[in-house]
């Protein structure tokens, strides 16, 4: 039974072991956990009505109203993200540009940066003693403005902004020229070969854009909560954080239900995106020839483009950076007033430090694992495919598809208990188990990719000559699956260093994160020191991209996230 279900009869012990291993490793690190999320939320109510706990939080007004704002803030973040990222995948697609590259790492650049250190900088931009506005005479006078539902979906508009522009990067990187040069050639004006051959072509990259831009949005928990909890706009991520934090376990019920509500919005949207861009997808035909832009654009739409690009990806960090200089909170920006004080004051705290710590060996730890799972899987996917391994694909995609609150949530409830005497709870441990079913899938689909490219005639030719299977992996498939193994870990090491989601429901006192540690000292009203702790996390996100960037040289081509495409 068990070869069939591998994939064949003739797989070795070793190999059908290493697919029981990995799915034993994926039912215990994803499945199970969000396994009780769903029998936790389907439990009676306290009068033992069946589903009762389900009706009672379902029907509550807290509910309704954080389900409300939830679908507002996210469709209205969609329709930035998906405006400005049409106009600028456009413009830089179908126009020449100068210095094309730097223009479009500052737009992906607000994917990268995390998304409480996005909120800040939009706090600190918008404030009434905005170090930017105020000079000008620009800045709001009053409460700040960006704490509102508009907001809210300006910054998630931008923060997933570059999901759309990448789509469409994508879509036009396979338009076809000879379209274009056909419509060119009869003289239709540029406006209307854009309007009738170019965006019918590109609706379906812009649409899965856009709803992958409200999964993000639905999911999103650090703009919210920095700009929903002061301003009373509640979502559905920051009830779930404030029930668990105001009631403790207590409230396991009534969260876990409002998870399963966030989770069955996400996956809605992710299959609409999947059954609409299926029917929407238009067959292409013609010489192969992808289209190259051969007009320079304007200097006046240059000017506007950059102009843009700065304003949402450079000036509010220009803010946050110019805060982090002031002395205290309420201090005006001046010469006179610039200041390292708050960076001395972040790097004499033992709770800053022990922070940057815990995120560098969590996020490392977190890598090195993902990468341990993700060549064998790769390996068996591309040589022994089968069932089994089939199901272990759909089992690691769950806790990426869902939202991270739920990950957290799922932790909390597979790991409330101690297991056979041992207790992870309020432990790290079970921050490291939410980042492995988290963030495996970023190293898993790289690698996975390149093991299809890899000869089997090479492995094959090894097992003959009686090589075993750890052999097999270490010298022939490793170092073929290498670049995207490095790739895939610095990406999981970017993200999960500065991550909140999941960590502000997991953490403890002495496993602080990064991303903990500036929601608390926003939290507590000091922005300064808030500010400081996020330039220097980005610093060190920079510093990590550059040092892999350096070390690139010695790997394949392509190692790096950046370097594709």
């Amino acid at each position: 039974m068990l070869p069939r279900m591998f994939g064949g009869s003739d797989a070795g012990n070793g190999e059908r072991w290493l697919v029981i291993a990995l799915f034993l490793y994926v039912l215990l690190v994803s499945v199970w956990p969000l396994g009780q999320v769903f029998l936790t939320a389907f439990q009676p109510g306290d009068d033992g009505r069946p589903l009762g706990l389900m009706a009672d939080t379902l029907t509550a007004r807290a509910t309704g109203r954080a389900l409300k704002n939830t679908l507002v803030v996210s469709l209205g973040s969609v329709a930035i993200s998906v405006g400005l990222g049409v106009a600028l995948a456009l413009t830089v697609g179908l126009l020449r540009m100068r210095a094309r590259a730097a223009l479009t790492f500052l737009i992906l650049m607000p994917l990268i940066i995390p998304s409480q250190t996005m909120a800040l900088s939009w706090i600190e931009l918008f404030g009434s003693n905005s170090p930017v506005l105020r000079p000008l005479g620009l800045a709001p006078q009053g409460a700040n403005p960006i704490y509102s539902s508009g907001g809210i979906a300006l910054v998630m508009g931008i923060e997933h902004m570059p999901l759309v522009f990448i789509a469409i990067r994508a879509a036009l990187s396979g338009l076809p020229a000879d379209l274009v040069e056909a419509a060119r050639i009869a003289a239709i004006p540029y406006p209307r070969i854009l309007r009738s051959i170019i965006l019918p072509i590109l609706a379906p990259s812009i649409l899965a854009g856009g709803l992958l831009a409200f999964t993000a949005a639905v999911g999103n928990f650090g703009v919210p909560a920095l700009l929903g909890i002061p301003a009373r706009v509640p979502v559905l991520t920051t009830l779930i954080y404030q029930r668990l934090n105001g009631f403790g376990p207590e409230a396991a019920g009534q969260v876990a239900v409002l998870a399963i509500l966030l989770t069955l919005i996400a996956v809605a949207a992710l299959l609409l995106r999947s059954l609409l861009t299926r029917q929407l997808r238009m067959p292409m035909s013609g010489s192969g020839r992808a289209f190259v832009a051969e007009h320079a654009a304007p200097g006046w739409a240059q000017v506007t483009i950059w102009a843009v690009v700065l304003m949402i990806a450079v000036l509010p960090l220009a803010a946050l950076t110019m805060t982090s200089f002031l002395p205290a909170v309420g201090v005006a920006f001046s010469a006179t007033n610039v200041s390292l004080a708050q960076y001395q004051a972040v790097l004499g705290n033992d709770a800053v430090l022990r922070a940057f710590a815990n995120s560098l060996w969590l996020s490392g730890l977190c890598a090195a694992i993902c990468v341990l799972v993700a060549v064998p899987y790769a390996y068996l996917a591309a040589h022994r495919p089968g069932p089994l391994l089939a199901a272990i694909d759909l089992m690691v995609e769950a806790p990426w598809v869902v939202p991270g609150t739920v990950v957290a949530l799922a932790m909390i409830l597979a790991f409330l208990q101690p297991i056979m005497g041992v207790s992870i709870y309020g432990t790290a441990a079970i921050i490291v188990l939410a980042y492995l079913a988290r963030f495996l899938p970023l190293v898993l689909r790289p690698v996975t990719a390149a093991a299809q490219l890899h000869d089997p005639a090479q492995d094959e030719a090894a097992r003959i000559i009686g090589a075993g299977l750890l052999r097999r992996l270490g010298q022939i498939f490793a170092p073929a699956v290498i670049a995207s193994t490095v790739g895939g870990a610095i990406l999981i090491m970017m993200t999960a260093m500065n991550e909140l989601t999941l960590s502000a429901l997991l953490w403890s006192t002495g496993n602080e994160t990064i991303g903990v540690m500036v929601f608390s000292l926003q939290y507590e009203g000091n922005s300064t020191a808030a500010a400081a702790v996020s330039v220097l996390s980005t610093l060190l996100l920079f510093a990590i991209c550059g040092l892999a960037q350096l070390l690139s040289r010695h790997l394949p081509g392509n190692a790096l996230p950046w370097q594709n495409g």
